[in-house]
């Protein structure tokens, strides 16, 4: 059985959620990614930030990203796969949320993230080509 330790991204970092945008942006230049975990004062998953975040929901808003935090930007209930889970379920799991990127946990703490760039080195064309159309077709008819 594959499993998302499998597949993921290992080196993930947070950002905490007091932390600033343009901080987050900074560290999503340092780590050559264009998504971070947010965590709360304890270290829990909180939220995810992404470079499209920064931009969109923040610059292009005429707000100051050295005065915005992480935390402002976590919206919802954040997403995430237990590091044991199949490869079917982190498959399920991004489908369903319609996500591009999913944290990896190990009791409770961020070891990893899958990201489209992971599935495309790890899966089958077919596995691919058939989650991409759903999760793709899902996303063009919203």
């Amino acid at each position: 059985m594959t499993t998302a330790r499998d597949i993921m991204h290992r080196g993930a970092q947070w950002i905490p959620a007091h932390e600033t945008l343009d901080r987050a942006a900074q560290l999503m230049r340092e780590l050559n990614v264009g998504a971070l975990p947010i965590s709360d004062e304890n270290e829990r998953l909180c939220g995810i930030i992404t470079d499209r975040d920064i931009v969109v929901g923040c610059v292009a808003m005429g707000h100051d990203p050295s005065r915005v935090t992480a935390g402002d930007m976590a919206k919802g209930t954040p997403c995430w796969i237990d590091a044991n889970a199949d490869v079917g379920d982190v498959l399920q799991e991004m489908e369903e949320h319609q996500i591009r990127r999913l944290p990896v946990i190990d009791d409770k703490r961020l070891v990893g993230m899958i990201s489209e760039a992971d599935l495309a080195e790890n899966l089958t064309e077919d596995q691919l080509a058939e989650w991409v159309e759903r999760v793709y077709a899902r996303s063009a008819t919203r």
